[in-house]
C-alpha cells in the first residue's frame, strides 16, 4: 500500500508541474499589436506583438483599449495586400508532438462600400478553412489539432476573393500524452467544429486557466445563429461544486464537467449546424454523474442518430462505465460520417429510473493533409535561402508551391509539385551557388544573374530539363563546365561579366544555342567559329523578323475585313443609337444597348400578337428577330414624363449590368411615343408558374429548387455588391425570377430598381413593391436598403420550401401571410409541416432545415438581424451539399486497416499509453 501511495504521489508531483508548466510553451501572438508584450488580465496568458515576427502587411486599429467585451489583443488586426501572394507566420514545434493551432479574426470595421473580406487559411500546404466575414463585430475562431510534421509549421493567409486577408490573433498550444491521437494522423489533421459545455452557468466560454491546455469550451447558452436549437421538453440544467475525476485520455477541465443537462422527460435532443460538413469526423461525448442518486436509482440511456441506426447500439451506464459518481466517462466515435445538420438524441432505457445526462461534447472534422512540394526541391531552396535569410523576399514562408507559389518561382501542377523556374535576378545573394540546386530536376529556367555569387559553377548535370541559365553579372571564377553542352534542352546560356577563365567548350558554340560570355577577359574563344555563329544567328534573326512582319500585316488585314463584315451583317436590322431619347441623353461609354426600330419589332412579334406576361412597365410579348434569336419585348404603358424618366433609367441601368443570373437586355426602342425594352426570351417562364400556379404547374424536385434559389441569390448579390453604386431591386418575387431553357434562374424586371447612391436614406412618399414580399421596416419608414431585397428573398425561399403563395387567408387563416405561418412552425421545430407535400420522402430533412433557418433570418422584423446575400448563398450551397451527399472523405473509410469505420459508442477507444517519466515530465508517446 505504501509503495502504491508513494508511486501515486510521485506521479502527481511529476504530472501537475508538466501540465501547468505548459503555460511557458504557449505561443500567443497579437497580430498587428503595437504595444509591448503584455499579460491578459482575465486568463493570465502572455501575449507578444507580431511586429518583430511579421514584416509584411500593416497594423489596423480596431478598438480603443481593453474593455469588458473586447480583450486588448482584439484592438488591432494585421491586414495584408489583396494580391496573388500568401502571407505566413512560422511557429516552432517539436516533431510528432500534437498541438492546437488557433487563429481568430475580428474585422471590427463596418463596410460601407464593397464587401467584407473572404480568403483562405492554410497550414503549410493544407487548406485549413475559408474565412468569410459576414458581421464586422463577430470574432471568427478557427482551430486545428495537428501532429507537427517537422520542427516548424506555417500558418498562411492567401487567395482573397473579396477584401483583404487579415488576422487578429494566432495561438499555439501543446498537448500531452495521447490526447486527440487517431489512427489517421499521418494523413489527416483534426479541424475542431464544435466544443460545447452543456449546463453552463453563463454565456462565457471556459478556457485557460480552467483548462490547462487552453481549449475553448463554448457555452450552450450561446445564442449565435444556428447553434444548439430544438432542445427536448423537460431538459434541465444542473451543476455541482464537488471535484470531478477527469483523469481520462483527453483531460477535459473540471469546471466543464461540473455542469450538465439532464432529460427529466426521458430524453435530451438538440440540432446543431456543423461548418464544412458533410464530412468524416471524430466525435467525443463526456459524461460524469454529478447528482447524488438514491440507492435504487439508475441512469442508463442510448444515443440515437436519425438515419444511422448502427451508431445507436451501445447503452451508456455512467455509474458502471465511470466506476462511480463524480468520475468522468469519455466514449467517442473514432470515424463517423456526419451531415451539416447534426440531430442527436439521448433516450433513457426502459430499466432506467433517471433520464439521460450530458456534460460536454467535441466534434472535429478530418482534414486531409496535402502533399507538399518535392523534398529535393525544398532542400535546394533552403540552401539558397540560407545565404539571404535577412531579405524580405526570402521569408515568404509556407510551402514554396502551395496554395500559391512564392513570388520568385513557378511550379508544376504535378503531385507533388516540382519547382520549374527560379527568378533570383538582382536579389543581392552572396556566397557560392549551392550544390543542392543540382537535385532540382524539374527546373527549366534558373535566373541567378545580378548577384554576388563567388566560386566556380557547381555541378548541374542532373538538371536535364534546363532550358535557360542566367549566371551573368556575378563574381564567378574557374572554367565553363563541359557538362553544360550535354544538357539536352539548353537553349540559352548567359555567363557574361564574371571572372571565368579557360577555353570555351566548342560544343557551346553550336548555332542553336544563344550563348553570351562577354566581359570574361580570361575566357578563350575561337574567333572564326564565333564569327560564323554570330553571322548565322544575325541572318536568322533578320529573316525571322521579316517573316513575322509579313504574317502580322496579313493577319491585321484579315481581322479588319472580318470586323467590317460582322458590322455589315448586323447593319440590316440593328444600329447603335446616336440620338437622344426624348431629350434625355445616355452616355455611350456606359455600353447602351442597341437601338431596334419599331418596324423590326413589329415584324419580330407579328404585330405584338403573342402576349406572354405583364411586367412593371406593361404587357410583355414574344418575338423572334431576323437572326432567329428569341426575345421578350416589354412595352411601356406609361407615356407620362415620369414614365419617360423611368424608361431612361432602365436603359442606362441595364446596359451596364451583365451577369449570368440576370436577364440580359438586348436592345430598346423609343419611337412614335412607344417605348420598349427587348430582353432575352426565357423558355420556362417564371418560378411562380412552377411552384404555386396550379394551372401551369411543372413539378420541381427539391434539388432543382435549391439550384434556382442559388442562381437567384447570386444575381441579387451581384446587384448589391458587384455594381458601383450598388443596386436595390425593390420587387423581388417569384414572378420576377425567370427560368431559361436549362431551368437555370435569372432575376428580371428592374422597373422599380433604384441605384443605392449617397441619398440612400431619402424618404419617399410611397413604399413600392408587392404585397406579401414587402419589407415591413421599409413600409414603416420608407427607408430603402439592400436588406429590403433580403426580406423579399426570404419569402421566396419559404415559397420554394412550401409551394404556397405568399399571401392567402384560405391557407394561413388569421396569419394571412406565409411569413407568420412558417415562422411559428419553424420555431416549434416542425419543418415537415411547412414542406411541400410533393417533396415529402424525396428530400433530406436536414437540407430543408438549412434553407428554412436562413429564410427565417431573412424575414426578421429588423433589417440589422437579417443576413447578407453572401451568407444566404452559402446557406443554400450547404443545403445542396447535404442533399447531394457530397464532400465525404471516403478515403478514410477505405483506410481503416480492416476495421469498420462505423464504430459503436463503446468500441472505439484508443489505449492510453504509459507516459514517459524519465525526464520528469510527460511527453507524447510515439505512435
Amino acid at each position: 500500500m505504501r509503495s502504491a501511495s508513494h508511486l501515486f504521489i510521485t506521479f502527481l508531483c511529476l504530472t501537475i508541474p508538466s501540465i501547468f508548466g505548459q503555460l511557458n510553451e504557449f505561443i500567443s501572438i497579437d497580430c498587428g499589436g503595437t504595444t509591448a508584450n503584455y499579460t491578459d488580465k482575465t486568463t493570465g496568458l502572455s501575449w507578444i506583438s507580431d511586429s518583430g515576427i511579421q514584416t509584411r502587411g500593416r497594423s489596423v486599429q480596431v478598438g480603443d483599449g481593453e474593455t469588458n467585451e473586447t480583450p486588448v489583443h482584439y484592438n488591432t488586426r494585421r491586414d495584408f495586400p489583396t494580391d496573388a501572394g500568401k502571407y505566413c507566420y512560422k511557429l516552432d514545434t517539436e516533431e510528432r508532438r500534437r498541438y492546437i493551432v488557433r487563429a481568430s479574426f475580428l474585422y471590427g470595421t463596418s463596410v460601407t462600400e464593397g464587401t467584407y473580406p473572404k480568403f483562405q487559411l492554410y497550414i503549410d500546404a493544407t487548406k485549413w478553412s475559408t474565412v468569410a466575414v459576414m458581421e464586422a463585430s463577430r470574432t471568427y475562431v478557427k482551430e486545428m489539432i495537428v501532429r507537427a510534421p517537422s520542427s516548424s509549421i506555417h500558418v498562411c493567409l492567401c487567395c482573397a476573393t473579396t477584401g483583404s486577408p487579415f488576422i487578429s490573433t494566432l495561438e499555439l498550444r501543446p498537448l500531452n500524452l495521447s490526447m486527440y491521437a487517431t489512427d489517421y494522423e499521418d494523413e489527416f489533421y483534426l479541424k475542431v467544429a464544435e466544443r460545447i459545455n452543456f449546463g453552463a452557468l453563463s454565456q462565457e466560454a471556459i478556457r485557460y486557466p480552467d483548462d490547462p491546455y487552453d481549449r475553448i469550451w463554448e457555452s450552450d447558452l450561446d445564442r449565435r445563429a444556428n447553434f444548439l436549437v430544438g432542445a427536448a421538453p423537460g431538459t434541465e440544467r444542473i451543476n455541482t461544486t464537488k471535484s470531478i475525476d477527469v483523469n481520462t485520455r483527453e483531460y477535459p477541465p473540471v469546471k466543464v464537467m461540473q455542469t450538465a443537462v439532464i432529460g427529466t422527460g426521458g430524453s435530451i435532443s438538440y440540432r446543431l449546424n456543423l461548418e464544412d460538413f458533410p464530412a468524416n469526423a471524430r466525435a467525443y461525448a463526456y459524461f460524469a454523474e454529478i447528482e447524488d442518486l438514491r440507492p435504487n436509482d439508475t441512469r442508463k440511456f442510448k444515443m440515437e442518430l436519425p438515419y444511422m441506426p448502427d451508431y445507436s447500439n451501445a447503452v451508456v451506464n455512467i455509474a458502471e462505465n465511470a466506476n462511480g459518481s463524480y468520475t468522468l466517462y469519455e466514449p467517442s466515435y473514432m470515424n463517423v460520417s456526419l451531415d451539416f445538420v447534426l440531430t442527436f438524441e439521448f433516450k433513457k432505457t426502459r430499466d432506467s429510473t433517471r433520464g439521460p445526462l450530458l456534460n460536454a461534447m467535441e466534434i472535429s472534422r478530418y482534414v486531409e493533409i496535402a502533399t507538399k512540394t518535392d523534398e529535393k526541391d525544398v532542400s535546394g531552396l533552403d540552401a539558397l535561402l540560407a545565404m539571404s535569410e535577412q531579405s524580405e523576399w526570402a521569408n515568404e514562408g509556407g510551402d514554396p508551391c502551395l496554395p500559391t507559389n512564392w513570388e520568385w518561382l513557378t511550379c508544376s501542377a504535378t503531385s507533388p509539385p516540382r519547382i520549374t523556374k527560379i527568378f533570383l535576378s538582382g536579389k543581392n545573394v552572396t556566397g557560392e551557388i549551392p550544390r543542392e540546386v543540382n537535385s532540382m530536376e524539374g527546373l527549366t529556367e534558373l535566373w541567378l544573374d545580378g548577384n554576388s555569387f563567388i566560386g566556380t559553377i557547381p555541378d548541374m548535370s542532373d538538371l536535364v530539363n534546363l532550358k535557360i541559365l542566367h549566371l551573368e553579372n556575378n563574381q564567378l571564377t574557374g572554367s565553363l563546365p563541359s557538362y553544360l553542352s550535354k544538357l539536352p534542352y539548353l537553349q540559352e546560356l548567359y555567363v557574361q561579366n564574371n571572372s571565368l577563365s579557360g577555353e570555351i567548350p566548342s560544343s557551346l558554340l553550336r548555332g542553336n544555342l544563344t550563348f553570351s560570355y562577354e566581359g570574361n577577359p580570361h575566357l578563350k574563344r575561337t574567333t572564326k567559329k564565333r564569327s560564323r555563329v554570330i553571322l548565322g544567328a544575325s541572318i536568322g534573326i533578320v529573316a525571322t523578323l521579316i517573316v513575322l512582319s509579313i504574317l502580322s500585316i496579313l493577319l491585321l488585314r484579315r481581322s479588319r475585313s472580318r470586323t467590317t463584315l460582322h458590322r455589315n451583317e448586323k447593319g440590316n436590322s440593328w444600329r447603335a443609337s446616336t440620338r437622344p431619347l426624348s431629350g434625355y441623353s445616355i452616355a455611350r461609354d456606359e455600353g447602351v444597348a442597341y437601338y431596334i426600330p419599331l418596324s423590326d419589332l413589329e415584324e419580330a412579334t407579328n404585330n405584338f400578337s403573342k402576349k406572354i406576361g405583364k411586367g412593371s412597365f406593361g404587357p410583355v410579348y414574344y418575338g423572334k428577330l431576323t437572326d432567329g434569336k428569341e426575345v421578350a419585348v416589354k412595352t411601356m404603358a406609361d407615356s407620362s414624363s415620369h414614365g419617360t424618366k423611368q424608361f431612361i433609367t432602365e436603359v442606362a441601368l441595364l446596359s451596364r449590368i451583365h451577369h449570368r443570373n440576370l436577364v440580359p437586355l438586348i436592345g430598346y426602342c423609343e419611337e412614335e411615343h412607344q417605348r420598349m425594352l427587348v430582353y432575352e426570351y426565357m423558355h420556362n417562364g417564371t418560378l411562380r408558374d412552377h411552384i404555386n400556379d396550379s394551372e401551369n404547374q411543372k413539378h420541381l424536385d427539391w434539388l432543382a429548387r435549391l439550384r434556382i434559389a442559388e442562381d437567384a441569390a447570386k444575381g441579387l448579390e451581384y446587384l448589391h455588391t458587384g455594381c458601383n453604386p450598388s443596386i436595390i431591386h425593390r420587387d423581388v418575387k417569384t414572378s420576377n425570377i425567370l427560368l431559361d431553357i436549362n431551368m437555370r434562374a435569372k432575376v428580371s424586371d428592374f422597373g422599380l430598381s433604384r441605384q443605392a447612391e449617397e441619398d440612400l436614406t431619402h424618404v419617399s412618399s410611397v413604399a413600392r413593391g408587392t404585397v406579401g414580399y414587402l419589407d415591413p421596416e421599409y413600409y414603416a419608414n420608407q427607408q430603402l436598403t439592400e436588406k429590403s431585397d433580403v426580406y423579399s428573398f426570404g419569402v421566396v425561399l419559404l415559397e420554394l420550401i412550401s409551394g404556397r403563395k405568399p399571401v392567402s387567408t384560405e391557407e394561413y387563416g388569421s396569419d394571412w401571410s406565409i411569413v407568420h405561418w412558417a415562422r411559428a412552425l419553424i420555431r416549434k421545430g416542425d419543418v415537415i409541416s411547412i414542406t411541400d407535400p410533393t417533396l415529402i420522402g424525396t428530400m433530406k430533412v436536414e437540407s430543408v432545415w438549412r434553407v428554412a433557418e436562413v429564410a427565417i433570418q431573412c424575414v426578421e422584423q429588423h433589417s440589422t438581424a437579417r443576413p447578407r446575400m453572401q451568407e444566404i448563398i452559402l446557406a443554400v450551397q450547404d443545403a445542396i451539399k447535404i442533399e447531394k451527399g457530397t464532400d465525404k472523405l471516403d478515403s478514410i473509410e477505405s483506410s481503416t486497416k480492416g476495421q469498420s469505420s462505423r464504430k459503436t459508442l463503446l468500441t472505439s477507444f484508443l489505449d492510453i499509453q504509459s507516459p514517459d517519466l524519465s525526464n520528469g515530465s510527460l511527453v507524447p508517446s510515439a505512435r
